[in-house]
């Protein structure tokens, strides 16, 4: 029936040799402190149990299998055969069925279930168990030829797609081509002979595209569909959606096998996902869509628009159904009754999906239900004022990186809109884009031509998901709040609008039409999460505005972090956003974005073009005041918090100008030759100018650069100091290696700062330091330190320089790195902490054995990434600084890295 394999000779627990834990009847082998052994799913399912709610029978196949199965060229445990038919032999007492009995037939469903939700990534299998024999079986019993026929018919066509890997295309065609024929618009409106008549073309066209029959033995459908839901694992969608979510392969997925219950029985049958809270808005209402004589998957996959569970679900494509409440009132108050405990029972929103089969109520799971990250944080305020969770839980309760979908734009109210379409707001935000048709193309266009592109599709499915996550939005025909893409959409924090009404999709054609209006693809549209409003165009927006709730939270994580967190800014207006964002000075300021603006690109070119020291100084004179005016306006917008001013880094010729035309202006405003300008651009040219002359070594070969800096610097502190302005200006000195090198430099700047500061009779606490940027500095941090007076790790030159990747070059290859599991993840989005991470400790060890107050910080993109975080927090760093957008995600992150220290 089965590969085997010989047992592991590593010694493991004795748990460990048990793979199967049973449940039913009110009692369970597992728990939900088995999560890691069972899965989430099969964890809840045996909590629940316990808790002596209606879940069907069942047994969980543990996550050990599953890496079994991969470590092993997919073979199994030994005894796992044996506790798998131990396991079947208990749900067959508890339900008096038995497995492929002619007359009693026991069905199954089968399920994955792995430590982390991923919703609609993984393999599910329903109606398991069928066959020529047991389906007549179940007609008998149920006296309701229709249903058996139609359970076979879904059951074939699921194993069909997911354990023979056939084109699931070939179904639905055959499905709708009978809806046609009978005029029917929906799946239960055709009769038993048509889902007969279904089920033999079914059959065919198995027979016709893998050259067997379809298996008729209900063990080899067991079999065939457990090793279908392990293989799933591995499917591209499943792998994409680990990569995004951060889920580590090695869990590996349970399989659920379970008795199966009906919700397609009749009117009097139904089945739906509830949730305990609006996983949308985050609101405290009982939530949730369902329908009335249907299957599971016919509910999450969109296929039809489902009804509101209460009149708090409706909305305007299924306001005019009947809601559970008003159609079935005593299922319902079951129902929510059942959704209060759960949620008291694992102090979390829950998401429910439950089958009601000929009036009685099953619970067929429960877990951790996926939000947006509005609806996160309010339920993490919400219950922590309700007592459910305490403030630590709060914070642990909201991931990092979904705080920055908070705080990005919405669609300027001011803005006219051309609406053209409404559906349901899945997901929250507003996005615009090129309108494409698959994931492969919205992957290709944002990949080569950096386009901004809407996903539409009459709905999602599993495989749309790297689709999904390069696209600004999505938009779909079909599904409802609890469809495949809404779910993923607010797991994502991508904005999206679901069951669009009117809209119409012709993929050969490559258009789409709103009610008539048609567009083609590479035509733009905007989303409006919040509304469900479609527009065409690209719409203007403006900044998100905070709410009461985040401003709490947020404060909470600040009462338990310890690392500072400051912003990477450039101008006061980035300055300013940063301190809305609670940033706690400015960890780098790049003095060379301010050399770039029109007004003063010409008089930096002079200078670079200089052919004396005393012509440089004539260009940096008229640099200067613009230099100053920079340092007043962010120091000022700066109350109080240190700013880091990183003195000039890159290569100077990178300041030249390269077009004809720019070089004729150039030489006519500055009086020189075009061949002038040449000869000093190939004078500068270096074949690999990031590992040139750069940084401090142009202040070493031109001190009055970097005097000029300096003396712009303290003359703009110095001037607000005067004025009553408290300032903290911090001089950073940039790529140093040789303690020389820095102590040569800083002399010069330390005197002009005196200089400024005795002419203007004022005293201004400033500090010298470097940035640590190259791994010799890392090896000589303790001389450093002995003139340092901070040090301020610039991870991303210091991943290129210890890796010796270009990070500019790196796209065409390091995806493929990581996917062969060269890299665990992408070292210049997340620090390679093995590596860097070394360089790093030993740098803040040596610079502390020289200098006990040295402060150190990192201003690298790393700075907020939480898994970065989390190490420099560890590494004893004093701060982080990143893009204002992502203060809120390090100030997170840093708290959860000081909390975790307890656990």
């Amino acid at each position: 029936m089965i590969s085997e394999a010989p047992e592991s000779t590593v010694d493991h627990k004795k748990t460990a040799q048990k793979f199967v834990y049973s449940f039913g009847s009110g009692a369970a082998e597992g728990d939900a402190d088995l999560k890691n052994l069972l899965g989430g799913k099969g964890a809840n399912l045996h909590a629940m149990t316990k808790l002596g709610l209606t879940v069907p029978p069942g047994f969980t196949i543990t996550t050990e299998v599953c890496t079994h199965y991969y470590q092993r060229n997919q073979q199994y445990p030994k005894t796992l055969e044996a506790q798998v038919e131990e396991a079947l032999g208990r749900i067959e007492a508890s339900m008096n069925f038995k497995f492929g009995d002619s007359v009693k037939p026991l069905l199954v469903s089968v399920r994955s279930g792995a430590r982390s939700s991923m919703p609609g990534m993984m393999d599910t299998i329903l109606n398991l168990g069928l066959n020529d024999a047991t389906v007549r079986a179940l007609a008998a019993l149920t006296d309701n030829e229709r249903f058996a026929y139609d359970s076979y018919r879904r059951f074939v066509s699921m194993y069909a797609k997911i354990v023979l890997g056939l084109d699931g295309a070939f179904f639905e065609k055959a499905l709708d081509k009978k809806k046609r024929e009978k005029g029917a618009t929906a799946d239960h409106e055709l009769s038993a002979q048509d889902a007969k008549a279904l089920v033999e073309e079914y059959k065919s066209i198995v027979m016709m595209k893998t050259g067997k029959p379809f298996p008729q033995d209900p063990k080899e459908q067991l079999w065939g569909a457990v090793g279908a839901v392990f293989g799933s694992w591995m499917k591209p969608r499943a792998v994409a959606y680990r990569k995004l979510n951060h889920i580590p392969e090695s869990w590996g997925t349970a399989v659920n096998v379970q008795c199966m219950v009906f919700g397609n029985m009749g009117e009097d049958s139904a089945t739906g996902v509830a949730f305990t809270r609006d996983p949308a808005s985050g609101e405290k209402e009982f939530f949730g869509e369902f329908l009335v004589n249907a299957q599971g998957e016919d509910v999450v996959a969109g296929i039809r628009t489902p009804q509101p569970i209460n009149a708090a679900s409706q909305n305007t494509a299924n306001g005019h159904h009947q809601t559970l409440e008003t159609l079935m009132p005593a299922l319902y108050g079951e129902l929510a009754a059942i959704g209060g405990r759960l949620e008291k029972n694992f102090r979390d929103m829950q998401d429910i999906e439950f089958t009601i089969q000929q009036g009685r109520l099953y619970i067929l799971q429960c877990r951790n239900g996926k939000r947006t990250a509005k609806a996160a944080l309010k339920m993490a305020v919400d219950m922590v004022h309700e007592g459910l969770i305490d403030k630590k839980e709060g914070i642990s309760r909201v991931r990092p990186e979904q705080l920055e979908q908070l705080l990005h734009p919405t669609i300027d109210p001011k803005a006219k809109r051309d609406v053209i379409g409404r559906g349901l707001p899945a997901s929250p935000g507003a996005a615009s884009g090129a309108i494409v048709f698959d994931p492969e193309t919205a992957e290709r266009w944002v990949k080569e031509s950096k386009k901004k592109v809407i996903l539409v599709r009459v709905e999602t499915s599993p495989e749309d998901i790297v689709g999904m996550n390069v696209a600004q939005g999505i938009l779909t025909a079909r599904g409802g709040m609890t469809s495949h893409a809404a779910v993923v959409a607010r797991g994502m924090g991508k904005c999206c609008v679901v069951s669009c009404a009117g809209l119409e999709i012709d993929e050969n054609k490559k258009e789409v039409a709103f009610s008539g209006r048609v567009f083609k693809e590479g035509d733009d549209l905007t989303l409006d999460g919040a509304t469900g409003e479609v527009m065409a165009g690209v719409l203007p927006t403006v900044p998100a505005a905070g709410d009461a709730n985040f401003t709490e939270f947020m404060g909470w994580a600040d009462e338990f972090r310890r690392l500072g967190v400051r912003a990477n800014a450039d101008t006061p207006k980035d300055a300013a956003q940063a301190r809305s964002f609670g940033a706690e000075g400015i960890g780098l300021c790049r003095t060379e974005h301010m050399f770039f603006e029109p007004d003063r690109i010409t008089a930096v070119r002079e200078m670079i073009l200089a052919k004396t020291a005393e012509d440089r100084e004539r260009a940096l004179h008229k640099i200067f005041p613009m230099q100053k005016q920079d340092f007043v306006g962010i120091l000022k917008s700066m109350r109080g918090f240190p700013v880091t001013i990183r003195l000039l880094d890159p290569p100077l010729h990178e300041f030249l100008p390269h077009g004809d035309q720019e070089l004729k202006e150039l030489a006519d405003d500055l009086g020189i030759s075009v061949e002038d300008i040449h000869r000093r651009a190939e004078h500068l040219k270096e074949f690999n100018p990031m590992l040139g002359f750069r940084g401090c070594r142009l202040g070493v070969i031109y001190p009055e650069i970097y005097s000029m800096q300096a003396k712009a610097i303290m003359e703009a502190a110095a001037e607000l100091a005067i004025q009553g302005v408290e300032v903290l200006p911090e001089i950073m000195i940039p790529l140093v290696g040789y303690d020389s090198e820095f102590e040569a430099i800083r002399e010069d700047i330390d005197r002009q700062c005196r200089a400024v500061l005795q002419k203007l009779k004022t005293k201004v606490d400033y500090k010298i330091g470097t940035m640590i940027e190259l791994p010799r500095a890392c090896l000589v941090a303790d001389r450093i330190a002995k003139t340092a007076e901070f040090f301020s790790f610039g991870t991303n030159d210091l991943t290129q320089m210890t890796l010796g990747i270009s990070r500019d070059d790196a796209a065409s290859f390091i995806g493929s790195y990581v996917e062969k599991k060269i890299f665990a993840t992408d070292p210049f989005s997340s620090l390679d902490q093995e590596g860097v991470g070394a360089l790093v400790i030993q740098a803040v060890k040596l610079g502390r054995q020289t200098r006990k107050d040295l402060k150190i910080g990192i201003c690298g993109e790393h700075g907020g990434d939480p898994a970065s975080v989390h190490f420099f927090h560890k590494a004893g760093l004093d701060y982080v600084s990143c893009s204002p957008f992502r203060v809120p995600v390090a100030r997170l992150a840093a708290a959860q890295a000081a909390l975790s220290e307890n656990e």
